[in-house]
């Protein structure tokens, strides 16, 4: 059977890979009897890929039955599970079948099996190899054909090493492991369910559906989600309920977040009060794309002058300019404050620096300021001026002298207005 089929009948919206691979694994094994083990947080749907593998499998005409093992009191749940005999226990006032005698020949979905008692673990590991299990208070075999399959928020392989829960059991379960990915792991599916559950509670309340600026669906995108998608569904319906507007920006589904204020927010300089507390307005949103784009110019361009000052470093003839320029470079590699000898001339000859001053890194103070940065661009435009009036105006052979590549010199050019 097509995924795609699969998504339409049971209602699962998305397309991420990961999703797709889990689906593609309980297809696969449905038609079998192999015992499954669903890896899962809380919310993420584990229940509807049991319901999945059972309505796909040969026993689909059988009953089905899901049991949150972590909401049955330990007391009670080897009754629930085997069945009593009458007076086994006090309120034992009659005897009653357990779910593995009533879905004999179907399938038992175990939910939060991880919450189950050490005591019950040995009970079920006798129905799986087995298929025998015993009510409480009796000594009669019985014998039941029932598919298992598991679901767990936890480790449980954490859980096997400090006794929380049966090796034999983790193995024997975990014959075919399926592991459903969270909210925040199919972000491409977070924008597409979003409209599908406000669309839904618009026909369910006879209402518009709310539409989403760009700030509140790339909020709405970046957001932990640990509660994934039953979380998304519960924020959705409150938008769409709660919401004035329905036409809903950045400050409005903050409301609704919880968490949004520790998301999609940059550090910011502690005098600057204009920027600090803009969370929440389209204008940060622009800043802080200038902000990326100003840092990526910047870095691309203090590459390119290390390459440039290799380069000059190994001619003479522009190793006085160099000289000039090793305060600079330095300062942007973030030395340490060991004492260093100065930089001498690469060739056994006179050195045209030896007449410039020994520096040492204490001297360096580190200062990361807008002046420091200006000072290397203007270093930068020298260096491409005395490049150019040494090759009489050739762009390509003053580009090879100092290191770049023609373009690059050409856009340097027109940067810093320079009349070649």
């Amino acid at each position: 059977m097509e995924i795609q089929s699969i998504k339409n009948r049971f209602g699962i919206i998305g397309n991420s890979p990961a999703l797709n691979h889990a689906l593609n694994v309980a297809v696969q094994v449905a038609n079998t009897d192999l015992s499954v083990l669903i890896v899962g947080e809380s919310g993420v749907g584990k229940e509807v890929f049991s319901q999945i593998i059972h309505a796909l499998s040969a026993r689909k005409h059988n009953p089905f039955i899901a049991v949150n093992c972590g909401a049955i009191p330990e007391g009670t749940i080897d009754s629930e599970l085997f069945g009593h005999e009458k007076g086994s226990f006090t309120g034992a006032v009659d005897s009653r079948k357990g779910y593995f005698e009533t879905v004999n020949g179907g399938t038992i979905f175990l939910d939060e099996i991880g919450e189950m008692p050490l005591g019950t673990q040995a009970r079920l590991l006798r129905v799986l190899e087995t298929g025998e299990f015993i009510r409480v208070g009796s000594s009669k075999v019985q014998k039941t054909d029932v598919r298992v399959i598991a679901a767990t928020n936890r480790e449980l392989l954490e859980f096997t090493q400090n006794g929380k829960f049966r090796v034999d059991l983790y193995y024997r379960l975990s014959t075919v492991p399926i592991r459903v990915p969270s909210l925040r792991d199919r972000k491409e599916d977070i924008g597409i369910l979003f409209r599908k559950f406000v669309v839904d509670f618009a026909e369910r309340y006879k209402t518009t559906p709310v539409q989403l600026d760009d700030a509140a669906r790339n909020l709405l995108v970046n957001y932990p989600w640990k509660g994934n998608v039953r979380e998304l569904k519960n924020i959705a319906e409150q938008i769409s309920v709660l919401s004035i507007e329905k036409q809903v920006g950045l400050n409005e589904i903050s409301k609704f977040l919880p968490e949004a204020s520790n998301y999609n927010r940059l550090p910011v300089l502690a005098h600057n009060n204009s920027v600090q507390g803009s969370f929440g307005h389209n204008e940060f949103a622009n800043e802080r794309e200038i902000l990326y784009k100003l840092f990526f110019d910047m870095k691309k361009d203090v590459t390119e002058l290390k390459k440039m000052f290799l380069e000059i470093l190994q001619n003479p003839h522009t190793a006085n300019a160099a000289a000039a320029f090793t305060r600079e470079s330095l300062m942007h590699d973030n030395i340490s404050h060991e004492h260093t000898p100065a930089i001498q001339s690469p060739i056994n000859q006179p050195a045209t620096v030896s007449h410039q001053p020994v520096i040492y890194h204490d001297e360096i103070h580190h200062h990361e300021e807008v002046e420091e940065s200006l000072n290397i661009m203007d270093k930068e435009k020298e260096l491409i001026i005395k490049a150019l009036k040494k090759h009489k105006g050739k762009r390509k052979d003053a580009s090879s002298d100092l290191g770049i590549s023609e373009r690059t010199l050409y856009r340097k050019l027109k940067e810093y207005d320079i009349d070649d």
